[in-house]
């Protein structure tokens, strides 16, 4: 079928709204008609670095309602309303003890553009597209593995909900799925973006005594504030190590890194108590760290989450469920765009003017950026 989508031609180019061809949904797999996307740092880093085979339709925080469904079981209906998170093989031995996060194939089916059978679902002129993340939801319509799709609450606006199939999932579940924080412990989140803020909420749930906020803008300090943070640190305007062991009494239990800023890592670990434990959730580059002094002599630990070791189909619902509540209010990071702003979108979060865009995906978009025509 012929759907819209936002094609990236190569590395760095801006978003083009084009007409391109969808495959149907072969064996285990669904159609979905996207409703809304968020715009994740990944897509940027994608676009930008090259990790992905180019031309490709980047995209993976989409959600939608199932309107195809490919032979075998799949357990969805047409109709359903669902939010797609990472494809996962499903049969290895990460996956199927509970941790897809980090499945033997996680790399080759999330970043190298082809389905799980080596297929490409996506195609223009008689050239195929790369697939990202086994979705590519920058566009009307997407193909995705049964497995990857999350069916959830249909009373729940749809539109928002697109961000908890991976920047949300991550913050939130390092605190809860990873880490599991004591009851009154203490805990640390350094940077105050969407996953950041998301572990904040997540510590509230938990019952941190001390929330502690890590961050340069205020105006995001005053967010997390908002959002549950009992403590708020500028670490352009005071020494963090120093001002976390004071709040703490000695340091931290737990820290969530989401910076990717060696010194901010370096920082993490320098404000844990003896037999703290700080999670690096941030793409890092190299890092120098005094192994003995930072690490080893007090028994800390510092470990790796990739989408907050997260089980999508249990864990989505449940924070959907703590929104109802009035537990988890992830909206408040939410801005809405339409399609052909995506281009803004992206440059909005870069600059941190919005905390988590949005793209409101229509059945057509307007004639203007049918064929060729770049957005934004």
């Amino acid at each position: 079928m012929q759907i819209h989508a936002a094609v990236t031609r190569e590395q760095g180019s801006d978003f083009a709204w084009q007409e391109i061809e969808l495959a149907e949904p072969a064996h285990g797999e669904v159609r979905v008609r996207i409703v809304a996307t968020g715009v994740c740092h990944t897509d940027a880093v994608a676009r930008d670095l090259g990790i992905a085979p180019f031309p490709i339709v980047l995209g993976h925080e989409g959600a939608g309602v199932v309107e195809a469904l490919g032979e075998g079981g799949s357990g969805l209906e047409v109709g359903d309303h669902v939010v797609l998170s990472f494809a996962h093989c499903g049969g290895c031995g990460h996956c199927l003890t509970g941790h897809p996060t980090v499945c033997d194939s996680f790399n080759e089916l999330n970043f190298g553009g082809a389905m799980d059978d080596g297929g490409h679902r996506l195609t223009r002129d008689g050239e195929s597209l790369a697939t990202f993340f086994g979705q590519s939801s920058f566009a009307s319509h997407a193909v995705v593995n049964a497995r990857n799709a999350v069916k959830v609450d249909p009373e729940v606006d749809l539109a928002l909900l697109g961000p908890l199939g991976c920047g949300i999932q991550t913050g939130a579940g390092t605190v809860l799925n990873r880490l599991k924080p004591d009851f009154g412990s203490s805990i640390v989140v350094y940077g105050c973006g969407a996953v950041g803020l998301s572990a904040i909420m997540a510590a509230r749930i938990a019952g941190c005594r001390h929330i502690i906020a890590v961050d340069v803008h205020n105006s995001r300090l005053d967010l997390a504030r908002e959002l549950g943070a009992t403590h708020a640190v500028n670490g352009q305007q005071e020494d963090t190590v120093e001002r976390v062991r004071e709040i703490t009494d000695g340091g931290s239990h737990y820290a969530v890194e989401t910076t990717g800023v060696p010194a901010v890592v370096r920082q993490s670990l320098q404000a844990l108590r003896p037999l703290g434990v700080s999670a690096i959730v941030g793409v890092t580059p190299e890092v120098t760290l005094g192994v003995h002094h930072d690490l080893m002599a007090e028994g800390k630990s510092m470990l790796g989450v990739i989408e907050g070791d997260s089980v999508p189909r249990v864990f989505i619902p449940q924070l959907v469920a703590y929104f109802k509540e009035g537990r988890f209010p992830f909206d408040r990071l939410v801005k809405f765009y339409t399609a052909d702003q995506i281009n803004q979108a992206f440059e909005d979060s870069k600059n941190g003017t919005t905390v988590k865009p949005v793209l409101k995906i229509v059945d057509q978009l307007p004639s203007e950026v049918d064929r060729d025509t770049r957005a934004g």
